[in-house]
């Protein structure tokens, strides 16, 4: 990977930028808006966001703005935990895509694989999902489809009914939390594997041990963390709303960390905290 451009190619041919713009905590209104237009302003051609993070219409409105044509952009959302089984599904993506004023999505993901409503019956609902997941995509109307936080105990019962697969699996991947089966059993499932929260939700800055490994290459700690999300063949999606540290974490291609760095960044086990069970999360 030599530039924000270049990409991944998933199972279906679609070609997925390498790195996304990632909005996760980013409040909906004006701080929205102006940081998704200052990274596609900056290059990324990627943005990431979701339903429950209450910005899909910002998002929306930036894409309109920065004035770039729509078929040159990736533009991801995420379906929430409160809607399960086929008629909620449609009318969430209805939603979902109204907001972003958008025609067509990139890629859908099933945000979480187990939520709190429907934890007695989540492997049905879950089934149910997929089939409008797959009906939008033999529409045409998401050009790929895909899921996240899924582990393989949660993947293997939805390929049971499913006639397409899924072709992306985001899930939490930071230094020193690599979720390794999760990883290993994404790509034996020729899942492209995203890497959300890749500073660990900002905690990896604290961290001694890559604070020198960023003084060594000349390079801010959030870039050494892209970078190091890039060589472990991960798509990262970084988030800021600081237009200088946007555009600073796009110069992530002019440099190379050796292979022990890589080792010893992957091995700060919990310095920035550790996934959650998608099987005990209280949403």
């Amino acid at each position: 990977m030599k530039a924000l451009t270049d990409s991944y190619t998933l199972h279906n041919g679609v070609k997925i930028p390498c790195v996304g713009f990632g909005t996760w905590q980013t409040p909906g209104g004006d701080v929205c808006v102006s940081s998704v237009k200052v990274a596609i302003a900056a290059g990324y051609r990627h943005i990431d966001t979701a339903a429950v993070y209450g910005n899909e219409s910002s998002v929306g409105a930036a894409i309109k703005q920065a004035g770039v044509p729509r078929g040159e952009l990736f533009i991801t959302t995420k379906l929430w935990n409160e809607d399960r089984g086929y008629e909620n599904t449609l009318k969430a993506f209805e939603t979902s895509i109204g907001k972003l004023g958008l025609k067509y999505l990139d890629l859908y993901l099933i945000h979480w694989p187990n939520p709190v409503k429907f934890r007695n019956n989540w492997q049905e609902a879950n089934a149910g999902t997929w089939k409008a997941f797959e009906e939008l995509y033999k529409a045409g109307r998401v050009r790929a489809i895909g899921i996240s936080n899924f582990h393989e105990r949660h993947t293997e019962p939805l390929l049971k009914t499913a006639s397409v697969a899924p072709m992306v699996n985001q899930i939490r991947l930071c230094p020193g939390d690599t979720q390794d089966d999760v990883v290993e059993y994404s790509r034996k499932r020729n899942m492209v594997v995203e890497a959300y929260s890749p500073f660990g939700v900002g905690e990896i800055f604290g961290v001694p041990e890559i604070k020198a490994v960023a003084e060594k290459y000349g390079r801010t700690v959030a870039q050494v963390c892209i970078r190091w999300s890039l060589q472990m063949g991960f798509l990262p999606l970084p988030k800021s709303v600081t237009p200088s540290r946007i555009v600073e974490n796009t110069d992530v291609f002019g440099f190379e960390l050796a292979e022990d760095d890589v080792r010893l960044i992957a091995g700060l086990d919990g310095r920035a905290g550790y996934s959650s069970d998608p099987d005990k999360v209280p949403f």
